[in-house]
């Protein structure tokens, strides 16, 4: 396999970038204490950590003779992806101990869930989540107790603030392990008529409400390839999963066999003589890696921030311009609802992560030579988990041809020939845009601008009808610094009713849209955002903006003598200080970075 140009170019770029930070990064790694660490323990702290274990256990940890695995958990049984979570610390202890090893509940981490809070004052907590998880995790594992960790998350801010908080730790190796998706329920593009109807007024709340549970009604992650399936492609394609296991369903054998190998694998990593801490097995090249697999699957425009956070946290520096870069090579292989009607399961059968890899690597655009938990190669991520005739656990290799070409494609056929992942820059600041659900028709606008301060005030407007026109709405005073950088998703279905009536719409926000988004073109995560005196401050009702996804443009046609003379608009933030636990949150409102480093309060730090 040879790499493609681009991607020795990209990934040569970040190393050189980040060759500073990355090498204290290291450092620090290193000047771990060493294993195992809990030899540094004194014996009082020693005994007050293994003093509820059982008897064989607390054997084995005094003895300091083998393993002991942290178990990291984000289990609550009112999120459906994490409900399945529960079983898993005693699965995990159960394989520890039958390879002579042990495994501890290090520490829970908070789990919420953004389909919940979407629209309410508790969304402002949803960011800021990732990082309070990261240090939740830190806390987990401060105890110095461990020889490795296995981390059990999902959904959105969750998993990366799981592997932030691992790479805090980076002289311990990880294993992430996933729950599955639940059961196919209503379709996904029937779910949206039925948003988009409610929200035209022309079904009541219980019509929405019946739909919304035959969409979500059993255990397991959400079947939309919004944020918490791209997190699973992602930490599959990272090598952090075993291979093959994103996608296999909750409540089934094979689900329960891969968990436990998860655990027998941190045991043996933590064993051999070849040992791989995750702050030196995640590099440039495995970044790099994650952001193609996020444009192959039209994967959640979330991750401009969170990948961004998550190769800080290991010493790399990774700006938009690398996603823009990246995504003019990367085809789309992947048509997953929003950016498609299949759901993941479907994406799972027609080849999933194992085809989606292969296709990826033949292509020369993914780095095969890098560090995974399976050893020194992404290669065996090409191969399907099954369970053999007496149940244990196989790889082998899957059908060279997709299962479904609707769903899944090969890099010589894509749905597109470019990732659809794009930054626009030009007088109103820098954002990005995702365009492989956009149509190719309604990619670029030109419009007057409608002006709110608040998604309740735009919605409001749209019901008096005064936005039935061509516009670009703007909703400012929504990033970080503002109010912690609510996704705005609860947006999506009264635009697009929008623009069914036949007219050019568009919304520029330095807010989020949530990875479900898609339809209307979103200029998002503007950059810098209105609270921190970005050009979109400055903007007023009847300003034309001109929204270009086809050349990366994103402007309002003004003078530039204007421009600098015209003030900036003020808003009343007072609301979003208060209430829902926001209070608590201020110290990360005033500490925030800006959306391209990955809106992280841990930026200066590195």
């Amino acid at each position: 396999m040879t790499l493609h140009p681009k991607i020795v170019e990209i990934t040569e770029r970040i190393r050189q970038r980040s060759a500073a930070m990355r090498s204290t990064y290291l450092e620090r790694v290193a000047s771990a204490p060493a294993v195992p660490h809990r030899s540094e323990l004194s014996c009082t702290n020693l005994a007050h950590a293994f003093a509820a274990s059982p008897a064989q256990d607390k054997l084995a940890i005094r003895e300091l003779r083998s393993p002991n695995l942290a178990i990291v958990t984000a289990y609550n049984d009112m999120l459906s992806a994490h409900q399945p979570l529960c079983d898993y610390p005693e699965w995990i202890k159960e394989a520890a101990r039958s390879v002579g090893a042990t495994a501890q509940v290090a520490g829970g981490v908070p789990a919420m869930c953004d389909g919940v809070t979407q629209g309410q004052p508790g969304m402002e907590l949803s960011l800021f989540s990732r990082d309070v998880i990261a240090m939740a995790t830190a806390v987990s594992l401060s105890h110095n107790m461990f020889d490795a960790a296995l981390y059990l998350g999902v959904c959105d801010k969750i998993v990366p603030g799981l592997l932030i908080g691992a790479l805090s730790f980076g002289h311990l190796p990880a294993v992430f392990v996933p729950a599955g998706p639940m059961p196919s329920g209503m379709d996904n593009d029937e779910k949206a008529k039925v948003r988009q109807l409610h929200a035209a007024g022309k079904i009541g709340s219980e019509a929405l409400l019946d739909a919304e549970s035959k969409a979500y009604h059993a255990a397991g992650t959400c079947t939309f390839y919004g944020t918490a399936n791209s997190n699973q492609m992602l930490m599959e394609i990272l090598g952090l999963h075993l291979p093959g296991a994103a996608f296999v369903p909750p409540g089934t054998a094979l689900r329960y066999a891969l968990t436990q190998e998860a655990a027998r694998r941190a045991v043996a990593i933590a064993r051999q003589g070849d040992y791989i801490p995750v702050g030196r097995m995640i590099d440039e090249r495995s970044i790099v890696n994650a952001i193609v697999g996020l444009l192959a699957t039209g994967g959640s425009t979330n991750h401009t921030l969170h990948v961004v956070a998550i190769a800080r946290a290991a010493g790399l520096i990774v700006d938009w311009d690398d996603f823009d870069a990246l995504s003019a090579v990367v085809p789309l292989l992947a048509r997953v609802y929003p950016n498609g009607a299949a759901d993941v399961n479907q994406f799972h059968r027609a080849g999933g992560m194992a085809f989606l890899i292969r296709e990826l690597l033949a292509a020369g655009l993914l780095h095969e030579d890098v560090q995974t938990v399976m050893g020194r190669s992404l290669s065996c991520y090409t191969q399907a988990p099954a369970l053999s005739a007496d149940g244990s656990l196989t790889w082998g290799d899957t059908n060279v041809e997709s299962g479904d070409a609707d769903i899944l494609r090969p890099a010589s056929c894509p749905f597109s020939p470019d990732g659809g992942l794009k930054v626009l820059q030009g007088n109103l600041g820098r954002s990005v845009i995702k365009v492989s659900a956009v149509k190719v028709q309604h990619r670029v606008v030109e419009a007057p601008a409608r002006v709110f301060e608040s998604q309740g005030a735009m919605l409001d407007a749209a019901k008096r009808g005064e936005l039935d026109r061509d516009v670009v709405v703007v909703v400012r005073f929504q990033g970080p610094r503002a109010n912690g950088m609510p996704e705005l998703h609860k947006l999506t279905p009264t635009l697009a009713n929008i623009q069914d009536k036949g007219f050019k719409v568009a919304l520029v926000t330095d807010g989020r849209m949530s990875g479900a988004s898609g339809k209307i073109p979103a200029a998002i995560h503007l950059t810098p955002e209105a609270f921190a005196g970005g050009a979109i401050a400055k903007l007023r009702d009847g300003d034309v903006i001109r929204l270009d996804a086809e050349t990366g443009l994103l402007e309002f046609v003004l003078g530039d003598a204007e421009l600098g003379a015209r003030a900036e608009a003020s808003a009343d933030v007072s609301t979003n200080a208060s209430g829902m636990g926001r209070e608590l949150f201020s110290v990360f409102r005033n500490a925030v970075g800006a959306a391209e480093s990955g809106a992280s309060v841990f930026e200066t730090i590195h």
